[in-house]
């Protein structure tokens, strides 16, 4: 079954069918509710809320059009509006853990997995929220766009400025190591 036939499958109310895109999305979701939360307590939460609006929501969702990127949005929001309501900020936890919720990277070294989790700490959030959606969601440059509600051109500008911030603050750890060592 295509995703759209599943969608309108729950568009006339069939349980079975969203199922399958829970747990075709969970992973997803979780793994970006925890590297906005630093939580797992509050990722399952978030999750669990997300999915919640999706169901009531549904009937609204336009078929012919991409569900990931909605579902993620949703996600997103509900995480901000937690994060807002807690006056928190993104905690340097969620980017402390990446390989809990990302599929490690075999070409990097532990280290230099680490250097790039270390120096998206230094990102602005805005820049942050890019590259997590983007490289570590995997979400292509226009679902990132529909999830952050930015233009397709502003996500890969911010993209762009925030992969050169991370090299220089990569470049500038690894001076400073050298320095000490």
């Amino acid at each position: 079954m295509t995703e759209e036939e599943v969608i309108q499958r729950c568009q006339a109310g069939d349980r079975d069918a969203f199922r399958s895109l829970v747990d075709r999305y969970k992973d997803v979701l979780y793994g970006t509710a925890y590297l906005m939360t630093g939580s797992r307590t509050d990722a399952e939460d978030q999750v669990q809320e997300a999915f919640i609006s999706a169901w009531k929501g549904i009937a609204g969702f336009r078929n012919g059009r991409p569900i990931k990127p909605w579902l993620v949005r949703i996600l997103v929001n509900k995480a901000l509006s937690h994060r807002r309501a807690n006056n928190n900020t993104i905690p340097s936890t969620s980017v402390d853990h990446i390989a809990d919720t990302a599929s490690p990277d075999p070409v990097l070294s532990v280290e230099q997995q680490d250097e790039i989790e270390r120096a998206l700490c230094g990102l602005p959030e805005e820049q942050r929220q890019v590259i997590l959606l983007r490289y570590f969601t995997g979400l292509s440059f226009a679902e990132t766009s529909v999830v952050l509600g930015r233009r397709d051109g502003t996500v890969k500008s911010q993209a762009h400025r925030a992969l050169e911030r991370l090299k220089e603050l990569i470049e500038a750890n690894n001076e400073d190591n050298g320095r000490t060592k």
